[in-house]
Protein backbone atom coordinates (compact mmCIF):
# COMPACT_ATOMS: atom_id res chain seq x y z
CA UNK A 1 0.00 0.00 0.00
CA UNK A 2 0.96 3.82 -0.64
CA UNK A 3 1.95 6.26 1.50
CA UNK A 4 -0.86 8.08 -0.57
CA UNK A 5 -3.63 5.53 -0.05
CA UNK A 6 -2.93 4.69 3.58
CA UNK A 7 -2.97 8.01 4.53
CA UNK A 8 -6.47 8.44 2.31
CA UNK A 9 -7.45 5.20 4.21
CA UNK A 10 -6.88 6.35 7.55
CA UNK A 11 -8.41 9.86 6.58
CA UNK A 12 -11.93 8.25 5.23
CA UNK A 13 -11.99 5.97 8.91
CA UNK A 14 -11.15 8.86 10.73
CA UNK A 15 -14.11 11.37 8.91
CA UNK A 16 -16.79 8.46 9.21
CA UNK A 17 -15.47 8.18 13.08
CA UNK A 18 -16.18 11.78 13.87
CA UNK A 19 -19.46 11.83 11.82
CA UNK A 20 -20.50 8.88 13.89
CA UNK A 21 -19.89 10.98 16.92
CA UNK A 22 -21.37 14.16 16.03
CA UNK A 23 -24.79 12.25 15.13
CA UNK A 24 -25.20 10.46 18.53
CA UNK A 25 -23.73 13.67 20.08
CA UNK A 26 -26.77 15.61 17.99
CA UNK A 27 -29.16 12.69 18.52
CA UNK A 28 -28.73 13.37 22.19
CA UNK A 29 -28.98 16.98 22.57
CA UNK A 30 -32.43 16.64 20.39
CA UNK A 31 -33.44 14.22 22.33
CA UNK A 32 -33.02 15.95 25.50
CA UNK A 33 -34.12 19.19 23.71
CA UNK A 34 -37.56 17.43 22.69
CA UNK A 35 -37.95 16.16 26.85
CA UNK A 36 -37.37 19.90 27.74
CA UNK A 37 -40.15 20.91 25.26
CA UNK A 38 -42.47 17.96 26.34
CA UNK A 39 -41.26 18.90 30.33
CA UNK A 40 -42.28 22.83 29.89
CA UNK A 41 -45.73 21.86 28.19
CA UNK A 42 -46.42 19.61 30.55
CA UNK A 43 -45.13 22.06 33.63
CA UNK A 44 -47.37 25.20 32.17
CA UNK A 45 -50.64 22.16 31.82
CA UNK A 46 -50.24 21.79 35.53
CA UNK A 47 -49.99 25.46 36.51
CA UNK A 48 -53.58 26.29 34.16
CA UNK A 49 -55.24 22.99 35.68
CA UNK A 50 -53.87 24.26 39.76
CA UNK A 51 -55.56 27.35 38.76
CA UNK A 52 -59.34 26.24 37.22
CA UNK A 53 -59.00 23.51 40.52
CA UNK A 54 -58.16 26.65 43.07
CA UNK A 55 -61.19 28.49 41.33
CA UNK A 56 -63.49 25.75 41.54
CA UNK A 57 -62.56 24.77 45.08
CA UNK A 58 -62.56 28.74 46.32
CA UNK A 59 -66.01 29.01 43.80
CA UNK A 60 -67.51 25.95 45.80
CA UNK A 61 -66.37 26.57 49.49
CA UNK A 62 -68.45 30.44 48.83
CA UNK A 63 -71.23 28.60 47.15
CA UNK A 64 -71.51 27.05 50.04
CA UNK A 65 -71.06 29.65 52.51
CA UNK A 66 -73.44 31.78 50.44
CA UNK A 67 -76.33 29.54 50.77
CA UNK A 68 -76.00 28.55 54.61
CA UNK A 69 -76.09 32.64 54.86
CA UNK A 70 -79.07 32.52 52.73
CA UNK A 71 -81.22 29.92 54.34
CA UNK A 72 -80.13 32.17 57.96
CA UNK A 73 -81.98 35.17 57.52
CA UNK A 74 -85.12 33.95 58.07
CA UNK A 75 -87.54 36.68 56.03
CA UNK A 76 -89.11 36.35 53.04
CA UNK A 77 -87.35 37.92 49.91
CA UNK A 78 -88.75 40.46 47.74
CA UNK A 79 -89.79 39.16 44.58
CA UNK A 80 -90.12 41.45 41.36
CA UNK A 81 -90.75 39.56 37.74
CA UNK A 82 -88.52 40.83 35.37
CA UNK A 83 -89.86 39.07 31.69
CA UNK A 84 -91.99 37.02 30.85
CA UNK A 85 -91.56 34.58 27.67
CA UNK A 86 -94.93 32.94 26.03
CA UNK A 87 -94.95 30.14 23.48
CA UNK A 88 -98.08 29.31 21.50
CA UNK A 89 -98.55 25.69 19.92
CA UNK A 90 -101.38 24.35 17.69
CA UNK A 91 -101.19 20.41 17.34
CA UNK A 92 -103.79 19.87 14.25
CA UNK A 93 -104.32 16.49 14.85
CA UNK A 94 -105.09 16.70 18.21
CA UNK A 95 -107.12 20.05 17.39
CA UNK A 96 -105.14 20.82 20.90
CA UNK A 97 -103.58 24.60 21.75
CA UNK A 98 -100.64 24.47 23.96
CA UNK A 99 -99.79 27.81 25.83
CA UNK A 100 -96.42 27.53 27.61
CA UNK A 101 -95.13 30.81 29.83
CA UNK A 102 -92.18 31.50 31.61
CA UNK A 103 -91.27 33.91 33.72
CA UNK A 104 -88.38 35.21 35.37
CA UNK A 105 -88.27 36.59 38.81
CA UNK A 106 -85.42 38.18 41.00
CA UNK A 107 -85.58 37.58 44.79
CA UNK A 108 -83.54 40.10 46.56
CA UNK A 109 -81.90 39.52 49.63
CA UNK A 110 -79.99 42.54 52.08
CA UNK A 111 -77.02 40.55 53.92
CA UNK A 112 -74.37 42.52 56.07
CA UNK A 113 -70.76 42.79 53.68
CA UNK A 114 -69.11 42.53 56.87
CA UNK A 115 -70.25 38.49 56.13
CA UNK A 116 -67.89 38.26 53.37
CA UNK A 117 -65.70 41.20 54.12
CA UNK A 118 -64.18 41.71 57.35
CA UNK A 119 -63.61 45.39 56.42
CA UNK A 120 -67.04 46.29 55.12
CA UNK A 121 -69.73 47.58 57.32
CA UNK A 122 -72.59 48.22 54.97
CA UNK A 123 -74.95 45.82 53.10
CA UNK A 124 -75.37 43.98 49.68
CA UNK A 125 -78.40 43.50 48.16
CA UNK A 126 -77.53 39.96 46.48
CA UNK A 127 -80.12 38.39 43.37
CA UNK A 128 -80.87 34.84 43.23
CA UNK A 129 -82.71 34.34 39.49
CA UNK A 130 -85.51 31.55 39.47
CA UNK A 131 -87.70 30.93 37.19
CA UNK A 132 -91.96 30.08 37.05
CA UNK A 133 -93.19 27.83 34.26
CA UNK A 134 -97.06 27.24 33.34
CA UNK A 135 -98.19 24.88 30.66
CA UNK A 136 -101.97 25.44 29.27
CA UNK A 137 -103.61 23.19 27.22
CA UNK A 138 -106.73 24.17 25.69
CA UNK A 139 -109.03 20.96 23.51
CA UNK A 140 -111.27 21.15 21.36
CA UNK A 141 -112.90 24.91 20.16
CA UNK A 142 -113.13 26.56 23.06
CA UNK A 143 -110.49 29.47 21.96
CA UNK A 144 -112.87 30.41 19.35
CA UNK A 145 -115.77 30.34 21.40
CA UNK A 146 -114.68 33.57 23.29
CA UNK A 147 -111.26 35.40 24.61
CA UNK A 148 -108.07 33.42 26.15
CA UNK A 149 -109.26 34.85 29.75
CA UNK A 150 -112.56 34.24 29.69
CA UNK A 151 -112.03 30.39 28.94
CA UNK A 152 -110.44 27.90 31.42
CA UNK A 153 -107.60 25.47 30.62
CA UNK A 154 -108.46 22.03 30.50
CA UNK A 155 -104.83 20.82 31.84
CA UNK A 156 -101.99 23.53 34.23
CA UNK A 157 -98.77 22.30 34.45
CA UNK A 158 -96.57 24.65 37.15
CA UNK A 159 -92.85 24.26 37.87
CA UNK A 160 -90.55 26.44 39.74
CA UNK A 161 -86.56 26.10 39.36
CA UNK A 162 -83.42 27.97 39.25
CA UNK A 163 -82.30 28.70 35.97
CA UNK A 164 -78.20 27.11 36.05
CA UNK A 165 -76.61 29.55 33.23
CA UNK A 166 -77.87 32.88 34.68
CA UNK A 167 -77.98 31.69 37.98
CA UNK A 168 -74.43 30.81 37.36
CA UNK A 169 -73.22 33.58 35.48
CA UNK A 170 -74.46 36.06 38.40
CA UNK A 171 -73.32 34.05 40.76
CA UNK A 172 -69.47 34.08 39.31
CA UNK A 173 -69.74 37.66 38.96
CA UNK A 174 -70.89 38.81 42.57
CA UNK A 175 -68.21 35.70 43.99
CA UNK A 176 -65.73 37.29 41.92
CA UNK A 177 -65.85 40.42 42.79
CA UNK A 178 -66.10 39.56 46.73
CA UNK A 179 -63.21 37.32 47.10
CA UNK A 180 -61.17 39.69 44.76
CA UNK A 181 -60.82 42.09 48.31
CA UNK A 182 -59.60 38.98 50.28
CA UNK A 183 -55.32 38.75 50.60
CA UNK A 184 -53.79 35.57 49.11
CA UNK A 185 -53.16 33.63 52.10
CA UNK A 186 -56.76 33.93 53.13
CA UNK A 187 -57.77 32.40 49.91
CA UNK A 188 -55.69 29.80 49.73
CA UNK A 189 -53.66 27.67 51.93
CA UNK A 190 -49.50 26.66 50.96
CA UNK A 191 -49.73 22.68 52.18
CA UNK A 192 -53.34 23.18 49.73
CA UNK A 193 -51.61 24.40 46.70
CA UNK A 194 -48.34 22.44 47.53
CA UNK A 195 -50.49 19.13 47.22
CA UNK A 196 -52.34 20.09 44.58
CA UNK A 197 -49.36 20.62 42.48
CA UNK A 198 -48.27 17.68 43.60
CA UNK A 199 -51.08 15.41 42.42
CA UNK A 200 -51.66 17.37 39.10
CA UNK A 201 -47.63 16.98 38.36
CA UNK A 202 -47.82 13.16 39.05
CA UNK A 203 -50.71 12.70 36.63
CA UNK A 204 -48.58 14.08 33.96
CA UNK A 205 -45.40 11.80 35.04
CA UNK A 206 -43.28 14.44 36.20
CA UNK A 207 -41.57 13.22 39.59
CA UNK A 208 -39.18 15.54 39.61
CA UNK A 209 -38.35 17.70 42.83
CA UNK A 210 -40.19 21.04 42.69
CA UNK A 211 -40.48 24.45 44.42
CA UNK A 212 -43.74 27.07 44.22
CA UNK A 213 -43.99 30.66 45.36
CA UNK A 214 -47.04 33.07 44.45
CA UNK A 215 -46.10 36.44 43.37
CA UNK A 216 -48.11 39.97 43.63
CA UNK A 217 -47.65 42.09 40.98
CA UNK A 218 -44.21 40.75 41.01
CA UNK A 219 -43.75 41.14 44.62
CA UNK A 220 -43.55 37.40 46.71
CA UNK A 221 -46.12 36.63 49.20
CA UNK A 222 -45.76 34.28 52.05
CA UNK A 223 -47.54 31.66 49.92
CA UNK A 224 -44.26 29.73 48.54
CA UNK A 225 -42.19 26.67 49.54
CA UNK A 226 -39.00 27.35 52.02
CA UNK A 227 -36.48 26.31 49.16
CA UNK A 228 -38.13 28.49 46.18
CA UNK A 229 -35.62 30.50 43.86
CA UNK A 230 -36.38 32.10 40.93
CA UNK A 231 -34.06 30.44 38.13
CA UNK A 232 -34.49 31.69 34.47
CA UNK A 233 -34.71 28.60 32.48
CA UNK A 234 -36.13 26.27 35.39
CA UNK A 235 -39.36 28.21 36.43
CA UNK A 236 -42.25 28.58 34.78
CA UNK A 237 -45.48 30.64 35.95
CA UNK A 238 -49.04 31.57 35.00
CA UNK A 239 -52.09 33.46 36.74
CA UNK A 240 -54.36 31.96 39.09
CA UNK A 241 -57.37 33.55 40.80
CA UNK A 242 -58.43 35.72 37.90
CA UNK A 243 -61.45 38.31 38.19
CA UNK A 244 -64.07 39.12 36.08
CA UNK A 245 -62.13 40.93 33.68
CA UNK A 246 -60.05 37.77 33.11
CA UNK A 247 -56.88 39.54 34.69
CA UNK A 248 -55.39 38.54 37.70
CA UNK A 249 -53.20 39.91 39.93
CA UNK A 250 -51.13 36.54 41.27
CA UNK A 251 -48.65 34.57 39.59
CA UNK A 252 -48.03 30.75 40.35
CA UNK A 253 -44.35 29.67 39.38
CA UNK A 254 -42.78 26.71 39.42
CA UNK A 255 -38.99 25.85 39.73
CA UNK A 256 -37.26 22.89 39.14
CA UNK A 257 -33.66 22.46 40.89
CA UNK A 258 -32.64 19.16 39.39
CA UNK A 259 -34.48 19.59 35.78
CA UNK A 260 -31.12 18.55 33.79
CA UNK A 261 -30.64 15.87 35.99
CA UNK A 262 -34.04 14.40 35.46
CA UNK A 263 -34.36 15.24 31.88
CA UNK A 264 -31.53 13.75 31.25
CA UNK A 265 -32.68 10.43 33.69
CA UNK A 266 -34.93 9.33 30.92
CA UNK A 267 -32.25 9.28 28.36
CA UNK A 268 -29.32 7.87 30.55
CA UNK A 269 -29.60 4.03 29.65
CA UNK A 270 -30.09 4.68 25.99
CA UNK A 271 -26.81 7.46 26.04
CA UNK A 272 -25.02 4.59 27.60
CA UNK A 273 -25.41 2.63 24.80
CA UNK A 274 -24.78 4.80 22.82
CA UNK A 275 -21.54 6.11 24.69
CA UNK A 276 -20.62 2.30 25.41
CA UNK A 277 -20.87 1.23 21.66
CA UNK A 278 -18.98 4.75 20.75
CA UNK A 279 -16.01 3.78 23.31
CA UNK A 280 -15.81 0.24 21.05
CA UNK A 281 -15.87 1.92 18.00
CA UNK A 282 -13.46 4.39 18.95
CA UNK A 283 -11.16 1.40 20.44
CA UNK A 284 -12.02 -0.51 17.10
CA UNK A 285 -10.57 2.18 15.25
CA UNK A 286 -7.39 2.70 16.98
CA UNK A 287 -6.79 -0.70 17.00
CA UNK A 288 -7.58 -1.15 13.50
CA UNK A 289 -4.98 2.14 12.88
CA UNK A 290 -2.87 0.73 14.88
CA UNK A 291 -2.37 -2.67 13.52
CA UNK A 292 -2.06 -0.97 10.30
CA UNK A 293 0.53 1.27 11.07
CA UNK A 294 2.64 -1.78 12.91
CA UNK A 295 1.73 -3.62 9.59
CA UNK A 296 3.21 -1.32 7.10
CA UNK A 297 6.45 -0.64 9.81
CA UNK A 298 6.90 -4.28 9.59
CA UNK A 299 6.59 -4.50 6.04
CA UNK A 300 9.08 -1.48 6.33
CA UNK A 301 11.49 -3.42 8.65
CA UNK A 302 11.21 -6.85 6.82
CA UNK A 303 12.32 -5.16 3.79
CA UNK A 304 15.42 -3.02 5.48
CA UNK A 305 16.09 -6.47 6.79
CA UNK A 306 16.19 -8.78 3.60
CA UNK A 307 17.94 -5.82 1.82
CA UNK A 308 20.81 -6.44 5.22
CA UNK A 309 20.42 -9.98 5.10
CA UNK A 310 21.56 -9.96 1.54
CA UNK A 311 24.17 -7.98 1.88
CA UNK A 312 25.56 -9.56 4.33
CA UNK A 313 25.17 -13.02 2.70
CA UNK A 314 26.25 -11.95 -0.67
CA UNK A 315 29.65 -10.48 0.77
CA UNK A 316 30.90 -13.79 2.68
CA UNK A 317 29.36 -15.41 -0.75
CA UNK A 318 31.78 -13.75 -2.98
CA UNK A 319 34.42 -13.87 -0.60
CA UNK A 320 33.97 -17.97 -0.70
CA UNK A 321 33.51 -18.05 -4.43
CA UNK A 322 36.77 -16.10 -4.65
CA UNK A 323 38.63 -18.25 -2.79
CA UNK A 324 37.21 -21.51 -4.49
CA UNK A 325 37.97 -19.62 -8.04
CA UNK A 326 41.44 -18.56 -6.69
CA UNK A 327 42.14 -22.70 -5.58
CA UNK A 328 41.69 -23.95 -8.97
CA UNK A 329 44.69 -21.68 -10.40
CA UNK A 330 46.91 -24.07 -11.00
CA UNK A 331 49.81 -21.75 -9.71
CA UNK A 332 47.89 -21.39 -5.82
CA UNK A 333 46.92 -25.27 -5.59
CA UNK A 334 50.36 -26.60 -5.84
CA UNK A 335 51.28 -23.71 -3.05
CA UNK A 336 50.25 -25.26 0.47
CA UNK A 337 50.17 -22.31 2.34
CA UNK A 338 48.07 -20.31 0.18
CA UNK A 339 45.55 -22.86 -0.02
CA UNK A 340 45.28 -22.94 3.68
CA UNK A 341 44.79 -19.54 3.33
CA UNK A 342 41.42 -19.40 1.06
CA UNK A 343 40.14 -22.99 2.81
CA UNK A 344 40.48 -21.07 6.18
CA UNK A 345 39.16 -17.45 4.61
CA UNK A 346 35.94 -20.12 3.30
CA UNK A 347 35.38 -21.52 6.76
CA UNK A 348 35.18 -17.84 8.66
CA UNK A 349 32.49 -16.72 6.00
CA UNK A 350 30.59 -20.86 5.99
CA UNK A 351 30.77 -19.94 9.91
CA UNK A 352 29.53 -16.37 9.56
CA UNK A 353 26.69 -17.03 7.18
CA UNK A 354 25.78 -19.99 9.63
CA UNK A 355 25.77 -17.30 13.03
CA UNK A 356 23.17 -15.28 11.08
CA UNK A 357 21.08 -18.07 10.50
CA UNK A 358 21.71 -19.24 14.05
CA UNK A 359 20.63 -15.64 15.52
CA UNK A 360 17.31 -15.48 13.53
CA UNK A 361 16.38 -19.28 14.30
CA UNK A 362 17.24 -17.94 18.23
CA UNK A 363 14.65 -15.39 18.43
CA UNK A 364 12.13 -17.93 16.78
CA UNK A 365 12.38 -20.40 19.36
CA UNK A 366 12.49 -17.62 22.14
CA UNK A 367 9.43 -16.23 21.16
CA UNK A 368 7.67 -19.66 20.87
CA UNK A 369 8.99 -20.94 24.31
CA UNK A 370 11.10 -23.54 22.31
CA UNK A 371 14.15 -23.27 23.56
CA UNK A 372 15.70 -24.94 26.74
CA UNK A 373 18.08 -22.35 28.95
CA UNK A 374 19.54 -24.21 32.15
CA UNK A 375 20.21 -21.99 35.06
CA UNK A 376 22.99 -22.05 37.45
CA UNK A 377 25.09 -19.81 40.24
CA UNK A 378 26.96 -17.50 38.06
CA UNK A 379 29.54 -14.49 38.38
CA UNK A 380 28.24 -11.16 36.50
CA UNK A 381 31.70 -9.75 36.59
CA UNK A 382 33.04 -12.73 35.09
CA UNK A 383 30.26 -12.71 32.25
CA UNK A 384 31.44 -9.24 31.62
CA UNK A 385 34.95 -10.02 31.03
CA UNK A 386 34.10 -12.82 28.99
CA UNK A 387 32.27 -10.77 26.99
CA UNK A 388 34.54 -7.85 26.39
CA UNK A 389 37.59 -10.42 25.27
CA UNK A 390 34.84 -11.23 22.97
CA UNK A 391 34.87 -7.66 21.50
CA UNK A 392 38.52 -6.82 21.78
CA UNK A 393 40.18 -7.52 18.85
CA UNK A 394 36.89 -5.68 16.92
CA UNK A 395 37.89 -2.67 19.63
CA UNK A 396 41.55 -2.49 18.81
CA UNK A 397 40.50 -2.69 15.43
CA UNK A 398 38.97 0.70 15.63
CA UNK A 399 41.44 1.95 18.41
CA UNK A 400 38.75 1.96 21.05
CA UNK A 401 38.69 1.12 24.71
CA UNK A 402 36.44 -0.64 26.86
CA UNK A 403 36.66 0.74 30.83
CA UNK A 404 35.19 -1.45 33.30
CA UNK A 405 34.20 0.36 36.69
CA UNK A 406 32.99 -2.92 38.47
CA UNK A 407 31.76 -1.43 41.59
CA UNK A 408 29.08 -4.43 43.18
CA UNK A 409 30.07 -6.35 45.68
CA UNK A 410 27.50 -9.44 45.43
CA UNK A 411 27.58 -10.87 42.15
CA UNK A 412 25.97 -13.93 42.15
CA UNK A 413 22.72 -14.81 40.00
CA UNK A 414 20.75 -17.49 38.55
CA UNK A 415 21.71 -17.75 34.48
CA UNK A 416 23.15 -19.24 31.71
CA UNK A 417 26.24 -18.28 31.43
CA UNK A 418 26.21 -18.90 27.27
CA UNK A 419 22.97 -16.49 26.47
CA UNK A 420 24.27 -14.33 29.48
CA UNK A 421 27.54 -13.80 27.75
CA UNK A 422 25.76 -13.62 24.27
CA UNK A 423 23.74 -10.80 26.07
CA UNK A 424 26.73 -8.44 27.09
CA UNK A 425 28.37 -9.19 23.78
CA UNK A 426 25.22 -8.12 21.85
CA UNK A 427 25.59 -4.75 23.72
CA UNK A 428 28.68 -4.08 23.29
CA UNK A 429 28.64 -5.07 19.95
CA UNK A 430 26.17 -2.62 19.44
CA UNK A 431 27.89 0.07 21.00
CA UNK A 432 30.73 -0.22 18.67
CA UNK A 433 28.54 -0.07 15.87
CA UNK A 434 27.28 3.16 17.14
CA UNK A 435 30.48 4.80 18.11
CA UNK A 436 31.37 7.82 15.01
CA UNK A 437 35.15 7.35 15.92
CA UNK A 438 37.03 5.39 17.85
CA UNK A 439 34.46 3.97 20.13
CA UNK A 440 34.54 4.57 24.34
CA UNK A 441 32.66 2.10 26.28
CA UNK A 442 32.04 2.16 30.07
CA UNK A 443 30.88 -0.72 31.98
CA UNK A 444 29.54 -0.62 35.29
CA UNK A 445 27.52 -2.49 38.35
CA UNK A 446 26.84 -1.43 41.59
CA UNK A 447 24.13 -3.31 44.23
CA UNK A 448 20.83 -2.10 44.48
CA UNK A 449 18.72 -3.37 47.26
CA UNK A 450 18.83 -7.47 46.16
CA UNK A 451 19.58 -6.31 42.12
CA UNK A 452 22.72 -6.14 40.58
CA UNK A 453 22.80 -3.18 37.94
CA UNK A 454 24.99 -3.79 34.86
CA UNK A 455 25.14 -0.48 33.05
CA UNK A 456 26.81 -0.63 29.44
CA UNK A 457 27.79 3.75 28.03
CA UNK A 458 28.87 4.67 24.71
CA UNK A 459 29.78 8.10 23.43
CA UNK A 460 28.09 7.02 19.83
CA UNK A 461 25.41 8.81 17.87
CA UNK A 462 22.44 8.68 20.60
CA UNK A 463 18.90 7.46 19.42
CA UNK A 464 15.64 9.80 19.17
CA UNK A 465 12.59 9.22 21.78
CA UNK A 466 10.82 6.93 19.00
CA UNK A 467 13.65 4.73 18.89
CA UNK A 468 13.96 3.75 22.30
CA UNK A 469 10.55 2.63 22.65
CA UNK A 470 11.29 0.59 19.30
CA UNK A 471 14.81 -0.36 19.65
CA UNK A 472 14.05 -3.78 21.09
CA UNK A 473 11.79 -4.63 18.44
CA UNK A 474 12.60 -7.41 16.06
CA UNK A 475 14.08 -6.12 13.12
CA UNK A 476 13.91 -2.37 13.94
CA UNK A 477 16.87 -0.86 13.29
CA UNK A 478 17.67 2.82 13.85
CA UNK A 479 18.63 4.82 10.47
CA UNK A 480 21.50 6.27 10.46
CA UNK A 481 20.89 7.91 6.48
CA UNK A 482 22.66 4.87 4.62
CA UNK A 483 20.81 1.84 4.67
CA UNK A 484 24.21 0.06 4.74
CA UNK A 485 26.41 2.24 6.74
CA UNK A 486 26.21 -0.09 10.02
CA UNK A 487 26.12 -4.03 9.73
CA UNK A 488 23.25 -5.81 11.56
CA UNK A 489 19.55 -6.43 10.80
CA UNK A 490 17.60 -6.07 14.00
CA UNK A 491 17.61 -9.69 15.50
CA UNK A 492 20.76 -8.70 18.48
CA UNK A 493 18.53 -6.54 20.70
CA UNK A 494 15.39 -8.67 20.72
CA UNK A 495 17.53 -11.55 21.57
CA UNK A 496 18.75 -9.50 24.57
CA UNK A 497 15.61 -8.42 25.48
CA UNK A 498 14.52 -12.23 25.31
CA UNK A 499 17.36 -14.05 27.74
CA UNK A 500 17.06 -10.77 29.68
CA UNK A 501 13.35 -12.29 30.76
CA UNK A 502 13.82 -15.32 31.02
CA UNK A 503 16.38 -14.83 33.64
CA UNK A 504 13.29 -12.95 35.67
CA UNK A 505 15.82 -9.35 34.81
CA UNK A 506 14.62 -6.17 33.35
CA UNK A 507 16.69 -4.29 30.85
CA UNK A 508 15.90 -0.50 29.52
CA UNK A 509 17.92 2.23 27.58
CA UNK A 510 18.43 5.79 28.23
CA UNK A 511 19.93 7.87 25.59
CA UNK A 512 20.02 11.31 24.04
CA UNK A 513 20.22 12.24 19.96
CA UNK A 514 24.04 13.00 19.36
CA UNK A 515 25.37 12.03 23.09
CA UNK A 516 25.41 8.59 23.45
CA UNK A 517 23.25 5.56 24.72
CA UNK A 518 23.06 4.03 28.13
CA UNK A 519 21.83 0.36 28.16
CA UNK A 520 20.68 -0.81 31.73
CA UNK A 521 20.10 -4.60 33.00
CA UNK A 522 18.42 -5.17 36.39
CA UNK A 523 19.03 -8.82 37.69
CA UNK A 524 17.80 -10.34 40.95
CA UNK A 525 21.00 -11.90 42.95
CA UNK A 526 20.89 -15.00 44.64
CA UNK A 527 20.49 -14.38 48.43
Amino acid sequence: MSKFSFRLLVAIMSFSLIGIIIVQLYWIVSSYRNNDEQFKYHVQQVIGNVANTMQQNEATEFYKFYNQLKDSIGTAPKQSELKQYLIVERDPSTNEEIFYSNYLIAEDYNIKSSLFDKKASDTVKVKNFISKRKTEIYRGNTLEKGSLNQNYPDEVIEQTGGLDLLDKAQFEIYFKDIVALRSIDERISKEALQELLRKELKQYGVNAKFEFGVYNRGLATKIKSNEFVYEEGSTYGGPILTDNNGKSKYQLYLTFPEKSKYLFSSLIGITFLSILFTIVIIAAYLSAIDQLIRQKQISEIKTDFINNMTHEFKTPIATINLALDAIKNPKVISDAEKVERYLKMIRDENKRMHAQVENVLRISKLEKRDYDIDKQRMDVHEIIENAVDHVALIIQDRGGEVNLHLDATRTDVLGNDFHFTSVMVNILDNAIKYSKDRPIIDVYTENYRDFILIKVQDQGVGMSKNAQKRIFDRFYREHTGDLHNVKGHGLGLAYVQQIVEVHNAQVYVESEKGKGSTFIIKMPLIN
